[in-house]
């Protein structure tokens, strides 16, 4: 059920293409920064439930070969 308040999403972006230059660059890096907190914090998750283990796994299997480059 929607609320009566709440604009759908095909109406927030006639609204988006509406703004001024500015406002626009301003919700761009507003909305960038909220994806990259997302990003971290799914991130944090992954590592502590381990599903990036696999990643040490290579890196020091890697290491081992003797196959690891400087970034």
């Amino acid at each position: 059920m929607k609320d009566s308040n709440m604009l759908t999403v095909e109406e927030i972006k006639i609204a988006i293409d509406a703004l001024p230059e500015k406002d626009y660059v301003s919700l761009r890096n507003w909305f960038s920064k909220k994806d990259w907190e997302k990003w971290d914090r799914e991130i944090v998750k992954d590592s502590e439930t381990g599903k990036l283990d696999f990643l040490i796994q290579e890196a020091l299997h890697e290491k081992t070969r003797g196959t690891l480059r400087d970034l």
